[in-house]
């Protein structure tokens, strides 16, 4: 193969820009790196909330929120909908965005939304083990999967009690750094 058809990128500013980037050393395109997004849901029926135990890594086998990453050409909405089909078979009616979590350290942002499940039916997708109903005081705290999840679960609580209005953000001195939902 030619030299000059063989991607090659360099780190460096390009003219008018403030940030080093991986531009082709032969054409100039430049290959930006932006944040990932999460779409996620906090799913309540007949006053419980629905968690997933989780089937993949990272935290596999603690609970979470249905939720992960966007797909390209994916509306966040659509997204937060797929991914509680994907997880827990479950079609969901979004009642509006609860919050928006920054993860900083993974350049990742988290679109969580309020939701109730259209109809009882649920079921464990390929991601999570098992799926469960649970009331408040009977959530495993201590086996929830990410700090963002607690963040949300709590949130949503303080909104249906009409203590807090969404959209919310990371709690006051909450970890920007945490570790993935996904």
């Amino acid at each position: 193969m030619n030299d000059f058809l063989k991607p090659s990128f360099s780190r460096r500013t390009p003219a008018g820009d403030t940030h080093g980037r991986n531009v082709c050393d032969h054409c100039e395109f430049v290959d930006y790196e932006n944040p990932k997004i999460v779409v996620g849901s906090v799913v309540r029926h007949e006053g419980k909330i629905l968690l997933c135990r989780r089937a993949i890594e990272p935290r596999k086998g603690y609970w979470t929120i249905p939720a992960g990453y966007m797909e390209l050409r994916e509306s966040p909405e659509d997204g937060a909908k797929r991914e509680a089909m994907e997880e827990a078979n479950a079609d969901l009616n979004l009642s509006g965005l609860l919050a928006v979590y920054t993860v900083e350290r993974l350049s990742q942002v988290q679109l969580i939304y309020r939701a109730t499940m259209k109809s009882p039916e649920f079921s464990a997708g390929e991601e999570s083990l098992e799926v469960e109903l649970f009331e408040w005081d009977d959530i495993p705290w201590d086996e929830i999967a990410f700090p963002t999840v607690h963040w949300a679960l709590n949130h949503d609580r303080a909104v249906e009690a009409g203590e807090l209005t969404a959209p919310l953000k990371n709690p006051e001195g909450g970890a920007t750094d945490l570790i993935s939902m996904t």
